[in-house]
């Protein structure tokens, strides 16, 4: 999905002035596996041309690229996505997808995102234990599981059953079961603290319950009149680090009262990137996130915490968060606030802004 400059710059303008009118709207949040998929679309009065929906593959959202899959004719009112494309539910590598509205050769309105639901990738605390192999008498290195994090670090089935295959030890398939679609209108967020505006492009491709985790909180009002209650302006190694928000106590220990699973995610922690904060226990992830300082300061994260989106606008907030004058422990007398978090409607896939580029110079002290 390529486009020249002039193109993306028409596309853009269209959509906003298209996107309040023009819009598929899923009829609830899951469909069953197998059964119809109904959707209805609303056009604008001078809509002119063919219209369709596309199906597109996220191959780099962080680079606006994603890949057409199919397109089928499509017109204004009720429509039954499972009919215009069998391939949702028979296709046997289930993917992530973004169902996009088009009149002509412009996208109209947020995309529709497609997350399959699938058996999770479950996380532990492992330890690489190096053992003697009875039969062969060669040291080999296997996975257990441990409670000390000085030991173990997160580590998901697939790779356990890799270890553990590679080590000559029999290890099943994981079990996957497909039980069907969530579907739910792409949106950004917006953090709106004492500072500015920070916006989220979030990452449903990388880390779909974890970005939809997210959006439930922000939706629900819950990222209310919250401190950033830790501010780690260098890491160990002397770079930039994280900026931590998501508990209403401020204490650092709060949060939504309930746990969601370590998720894996292909989104490299770096400048301006959202992750999931949690405990040593892998399955601890809630409310807590942090937002990357730098690139050199988080890559030791990636793989460990859930990394979910990135910020599109707002770099200059995050710089002057992080220069909050703070103690030993990252703890602000006079700390930020994140006043509130809203859902906007997503641009159509790609287009819109592109994730921050990390700045050149660090923060500088308040």
């Amino acid at each position: 999905m390529r486009r020249s400059f002039f193109t993306s710059v028409m596309i853009v303008v269209l959509a906003m002035f298209s996107t309040a009118r023009a819009q598929l709207v899923p009829d609830r949040l899951y469909y069953g596996v197998g059964r119809s998929i109904p959707m209805s679309i609303t056009l604008p009065e001078e809509a002119a041309g063919e219209v369709s929906i596309r199906l597109f593959l996220p191959v780099h959202p962080e680079r606006g690229e994603y890949q057409l899959v199919a397109q089928a004719a499509a017109a204004a009112g009720r429509v039954d996505l499972a009919t215009m494309f069998p391939s949702l539910w028979t296709e046997r590598d289930h993917r992530l997808l973004y169902a996009q509205l088009y009149i002509g050769e412009s996208p109209l309105g947020p995309a529709v995102i497609l997350q399959p639901l699938l058996t999770p990738d479950r996380a532990h605390l492992m330890a690489q234990t190096v053992i003697t192999d009875p039969a062969t008498g060669q040291q080999v290195v296997i996975p257990q599981i441990t409670t000390d994090p000085t030991r173990g670090r997160a580590m998901f089935e697939t790779e356990q059953i890799a270890m553990l295959r590679a080590a000559g030890r029999p290890a099943p398939d994981r079990e996957v079961t497909f039980s069907g679609i969530r579907a739910y209108v792409d949106r950004r967020v917006i953090l709106d603290t004492t500072l500015g505006e920070i916006e989220i492009m979030l990452r449903p491709d990388a880390a779909p319950n974890t970005a939809y985790n997210f959006l439930h909180l922000v939706n629900g009002g819950f990222y209310t009149d919250i401190i950033f209650h830790r501010i780690v302006p260098l890491a160990s190694n002397g770079s930039p680090f994280v900026i931590q928000v998501g508990d209403p106590t401020g204490a650092g220990e709060g949060g939504p009262g309930y746990m969601i699973d370590l998720e894996p995610s292909t989104v490299a922690h770096a400048f301006g990137v959202i992750s999931m904060a949690r405990s040593s226990d892998p399955d601890t992830n809630g409310s807590q996130v942090f937002i990357c300082l730098s690139r050199e300061g988080t890559r030791h994260l990636d793989g460990q915490y859930t990394s979910f989106g990135h910020t599109v606008r707002g770099a200059d907030v995050i710089q002057a968060i992080a220069a909050t004058p703070v103690d030993a422990q990252g703890r602000s007398d006079d700390p930020p606030v994140l006043r509130s978090a809203r859902l906007v409607a997503a641009p159509p896939i790609g287009t819109g802004p592109l994730p921050v580029a990390e700045p050149t110079t660090p923060p500088i002290e308040r």
